[in-house]
C-alpha cells in the first residue's frame, strides 16, 4: 500500500551533485566583494534559500546596496562554470524512472530560480519527470512553508500524502514547517548527525534507499 501520493524533491544537493559548485561560487563573491570568506559550515547553511535572503545571511549588517551587487556576483561566477556539467547524484534517473512507473506525482521545491531550474530540468532530461515545480522567486524562501504549501494546493494531495526529500535542514524545517513527512539525504549539504535533529522519518546515504523507506 501506498503511504504517499506526492514527493517532492529539493534539486541542489538533493538530485544534482552541485553543492562544490555553489560553495566555489559563494568564496568567489567574497573575493569578488572584497570580503573575509566565511567558514564552509556557515556557506551549506545558506543552501537552499533564496539568492537575495542567502546573501543577507551570510553576509549580514552590509549597506543596502551592497546585497544587489553580490547577487550579480553569484550569477556571473556561477554561468561561468556554466561550460562544465553539473552531474545528476548516481541512481537519480533509476530512482525518479521507478517512482514514475509506481504512478507517485513527483514535483520540485528549490531555491533556485525559475529559468535556472528550467535549464537544468532541460539539460540533464529531468523534465521527462517533472511537470510541476516551485522556485525561490515564486514563493517564500525556504524555511517557509509557502512552496510546499502551493504545490499541494495545486495538485490537491493533503499534507499527510506528501513527502518531501531534501539534504539540507531547510528542507526538512520547511516540511515541519507544513505538515508534510521528510526523508534527508546526507550525500549533500548537510551531515546525517545535523539532519537527524530535524526529526525526519529517515535519512538515506544514496537515492534508490527511497524505494526502501517508501515501502517499509
Amino acid at each position: 500500500m501506498k503511504h504517499y501520493d506526492l514527493i517532492i524533491f529539493d534539486w541542489d544537493g538533493t538530485l544534482m551533485d552541485s553543492i562544490g559548485r555553489i560553495l566555489a561560487c559563494l568564496r568567489n563573491v567574497a573575493r569578488d566583494m572584497g570580503f573575509i570568506e566565511p567558514p564552509e559550515a556557515a556557506q551549506r547553511d545558506i543552501i537552499g534559500m533564496s539568492l537575495a535572503q542567502a546573501m543577507q545571511t551570510l553576509f549580514p549588517g552590509r549597506p543596502s546596496q551592497e546585497y544587489p551587487l553580490m547577487q550579480q556576483s553569484y550569477r556571473d561566477n556561477y554561468q561561468r562554470q556554466a561550460h562544465v556539467a553539473t552531474p545528476l547524484y548516481h541512481g537519480i534517473t533509476e530512482l525518479l524512472t521507478q517512482l514514475q512507473q509506481l504512478q507517485y506525482q513527483l514535483a520540485v521545491a528549490t531555491g533556485k530560480s525559475r529559468p535556472g531550474l528550467d535549464r537544468s530540468l532541460q539539460q540533464t532530461g529531468l523534465d521527462q519527470f517533472f511537470h510541476l515545480s516551485r522556485c525561490a522567486d515564486e514563493a517564500h524562501s525556504k524555511p517557509h512553508p509557502d512552496m510546499l504549501q502551493q504545490l499541494l494546493a495545486h495538485t490537491g494531495v493533503p499534507a499527510s500524502r506528501a513527502l518531501m526529500v531534501g539534504d539540507s535542514i531547510l528542507d526538512l524545517q520547511m516540511a515541519n514547517a507544513a505538515g508534510v513527512a521528510a526523508v534527508g539525504v546526507s550525500y549533500g549539504a548537510h551531515s546525517c548527525e545535523k539532519l537527524q535533529l530535524q526529526n525526519p522519518k529517515a535519512i538515506i546515504s544514496e537515492p534508490l534507499a527511497l524505494l526502501s523507506v517508501l515501502t517499509a
